[in-house]
């Protein structure tokens, strides 16, 4: 507890010390911001220095979502190897307040430039995760994840550009999510997604929770 304390600390202290000119500027539109991601990811003269930018400007991200995208938080999510347009489409969403958080949260990410916020998401998309040494599959949660999930996130649970990735991703950020799926309750509500836990059980959650936390694609 006193851990995740400090944590929260350096959070908000990196949220204060950004510059307030970055939040400055009308927001270009997004397809704008996905179109110069899909070239600078293409670009082999561009790429290495939009990842160095993305590199830089991704330190504010660290104290909460760990060096990397890699969480220090069992209840934050993985953000490595995250696909990079779903992390610039969720980004896009806390500016434009149709995705909310935290208030720190929300602040840090509306203080950072559109490229900015590009070059995050393709640094975050190139960082291998930091698998849990302690996740272990589940055959349950193998066998419900290809019933429920794999439609959409694929079978090893990579997702696909805007649909995120959930192989490797933290146990307990998965749980809570799912929980919140079922009940209708999160900020985020999704038709398909809220008919499809609406009937599992949190063992069910656990399963699926656990598979997905050690699953390598």
């Amino acid at each position: 507890m006193k851990y995740r304390l400090i944590v929260r600390l350096f959070c908000l202290a990196a949220w204060a010390a950004l510059p307030s000119a970055h939040a400055g500027g009308a927001e270009p539109p997004a397809a704008v911001l996905h179109e110069r991601l899909t070239r600078l990811a293409a670009s082999p003269a561009e790429l290495p220095a939009a990842l160095r930018r993305g590199q830089a400007a991704a330190s504010v991200c660290r104290h909460c979502h760990g060096p990397g995208g890699n969480s220090a938080l069992p209840e934050v999510p993985n953000l490595a190897s995250q696909n990079a347009d779903y992390l610039l489409e969720q980004m896009n969403k806390f500016v434009l307040g149709t995705r909310k958080s935290s208030d720190f949260m929300t602040g840090m990410i509306r203080a950072l430039t559109p490229e900015e916020r590009v070059d995050i998401a393709l640094f975050l998309s190139r960082q291998p995760v930091a698998y849990a040494p302690a996740a272990r599959g589940s055959d349950a949660g193998r066998a419900l994840f290809g019933q429920l999930c794999a439609k959409c996130h694929g079978d090893a649970a990579a997702g696909s550009h805007r649909i995120p990735r959930l192989a490797g991703q933290q146990m307990k950020y998965l749980e809570d999510s799912l929980k919140r799926y079922r009940s209708g309750m999160g900020e985020r509500l999704d038709p398909m997604m809220a008919a499809y836990t609406r009937n599992l059980e949190d063992t069910d959650i656990l399963a699926l929770a656990a598979h997905l936390a050690a699953l390598r694609p």
